[in-house]
């Protein structure tokens, strides 16, 4: 049907006026009105509008004839049929004046690489940043090191996510992920984690020094930047490749697996830990909202811990607190070491 036409179906009275028409040779509104009712007129308009209706030849008053319904798409569709031969006609010269591009794009690559320059990239689009995630990917061929910081990802990430990831996997690519311990208490993160991890996917948790950070290969290598929203540094310079390989092994280490389903005893373990993560990071003078984003949780969940762990050793302000925990740290931190200052 045209653009100017009805989306949904056919009224009822149309439908009436239809199965009148096919039966005749041709008819007048007036014939039509006086079979089916006053609607008659309204459903001539409807079907015409349609191509289902065409003016039959003749003198006198002006008749209807039906038109067969494969007639009436052919009819319908053909300004869109056009409309698609013209895009595709634009998307191949459009297609062939950007691959005229490529000798000159390949050159430079070259000599980019030779030189050395190239090796650093930022990139602060976040739509290319995804894009370039995805050519790399798929690319992929032995394995896949994500650090993911900031407590649980978002749903639409996730799903957007899970079938390239999905895919990794089944072309046998190793996968190994981790996470901030707060994700665990994201319900769509724990699903997406069961999802990846039936299809072989290795994925761990820690507390808090994660930088995000996507290792492709161990050759090519994504990093945030800081204060930089949705952009990203692409490092293809093997050393520094290789510093961000050692910097995911390290955390790796360290690092708890990820369940699926937490028990209240793993909970209040987690609690514990995090806690005691609040504590230093307190004592080393942190604001409430640096701390939150070290630990990937909300600010006001972290503002609560910190009240409570203050409550628990009486200081009346945040100054009084990074006083009394620097003080609390300071003798076990001598007790560790001799009088020469040796590690004990």
């Amino acid at each position: 049907m045209p653009a100017d036409a009805e989306d949904d179906d056919l009224s009822p009275a149309a439908r009436r006026l239809y199965a009148y028409a096919v039966e005749r040779h041709a008819f007048t509104v007036a014939d039509a009105t006086a079979a089916l009712g006053a609607r008659a007129a309204a459903a001539v308009s409807e079907l015409a509008a349609a191509h289902l209706l065409q003016r039959a030849p003749g003198g006198g008053p002006e008749r209807w004839s039906a038109v067969a319904p494969r007639a009436a798409a052919a009819r319908a569709l053909a300004p869109l049929a056009l409309l698609v031969r013209e895009t595709h006609d634009e998307m191949d010269r459009l297609r062939g004046r950007l691959e005229a591009l490529v000798p000159a794009y390949e050159a430079g690559a070259s000599h980019r690489d030779l030189s050395g320059s190239g090796r650093l990239e930022l990139v602060t689009d976040l739509g290319a940043v995804r894009g370039l995630i995805t050519e790399l990917a798929a690319g992929c061929e032995r394995e896949l090191l994500t650090s993911q910081p900031g407590g649980g990802r978002p749903q639409e990430t996730l799903e957007e996510a899970v079938g390239r990831d999905e895919s990794l996997l089944a072309r046998g690519v190793r996968m190994r992920t981790i996470y901030q311990h707060t994700a665990r208490y994201s319900r769509p993160t724990a699903a997406y984690v069961e999802r990846v991890t039936a299809l072989g996917a290795q994925v761990r948790t820690l507390g808090d020094g994660l930088m995000r950070m996507l290792i492709f290969d161990g050759h090519t290598g994504l990093m945030a930047v800081p204060d930089r929203q949705g952009a990203a540094l692409v490092v293809r310079e093997p050393s520094v490749v290789h510093f961000m390989t050692a910097a995911f092994e390290r955390s790796w280490t360290g690092a708890e697996p990820f369940p699926t389903t937490v028990s209240p005893e793993a909970a209040k373990s987690l609690s514990d830990e995090l806690r005691q993560t609040i504590v230093r990071l307190l004592s080393e003078g942190l604001e409430d909202k640096v701390i939150a984003r070290r630990l990937g949780m909300s600010e006001r969940t972290c503002q609560r811990h910190i009240a409570e762990i203050m409550r628990a050793i009486g200081a009346k302000s945040r100054f009084q607190a990074g006083y009394l925990l620097a003080s609390a740290t300071a003798p076990r931190s001598a007790e560790a070491s001799g009088p020469d200052g040796q590690v004990r």
